[in-house]
């Protein structure tokens, strides 16, 4: 299993990564609609391979500012996720968590630790549905938060994704409040623990 790379996937791992989409952003709308006490929708995640210059045109290009949280996983598997929000989303999401309304162009430190924990749930609710759908044991670690132009925060996962080849998986899902918040869910697992996932899931 040591020359797989992403463009070699089959369709049914495929199907099943569309699946971890679907539960991972299912159980994510249900976190974020406990945290933030109101009902939350979400569309149908879209769960694609793009270049890694076609992931920072997707969110609107390189150069929009993006919350993007980041974390490494240990277990069973070992890599790590990200979990990427719009500069203008993190703002609304901080804002409903600590019920009041701010603006201004900078997050203060406690605004910094809300959003952690909002990345954390979210990143959590998809990591229990690749726990659940592997039955592969995954512990998270602290995660990192970057406030920063796409292309930079993007650069961290181009770099350790590049033996994997030259594709990302992205998971894009909408979650609907008050207002549209596009979600980014990045899964950057390293080589050995691919060929896991795919046993785990029957297809390796």
């Amino acid at each position: 299993m040591d020359d797989i790379t992403l463009e070699k996937m089959s369709d049914e791992y495929f199907d099943i990564l569309k699946e971890l989409g679907n539960i991972g952003a299912g159980n994510a709308t249900t976190a974020l609609a406990q945290m933030m006490q109101c009902k939350v929708d979400m569309s149908v995640p879209q769960v694609r391979l793009l270049e890694f210059k076609e992931m920072g045109e997707i969110m609107g290009g390189a150069e929009i500012i993006m919350a993007g949280i980041y974390l490494g996983i240990e277990g069973d598997i070992t890599g790590s996720i990200m979990f990427l929000l719009e500069k203008q989303a993190a703002r609304h999401l901080v804002n409903k968590l600590m019920g009041m309304e701010i603006t201004g162009d900078e997050f203060s430190e406690m605004e910094y630790s809300a959003l952690k924990e909002v990345g954390n749930i979210i990143t959590g609710a998809y990591l229990n549905s690749l726990s659940g759908l592997t039955n592969l044991v995954i512990y998270p670690s602290v995660p990192d938060l970057t406030v920063d132009m796409a292309g930079a925060i993007l650069s961290v996962p181009a770099i350790q994704f590049g033996e994997l080849g030259d594709k990302m998986l992205l998971i894009q899902t909408q979650f609907f409040d008050e207002m549209v918040l596009d979600g980014y869910f990045i899964l950057v697992p390293d080589l050995n623990s691919y060929s896991k996932i795919l046993s785990a899931l029957g297809i390796g």
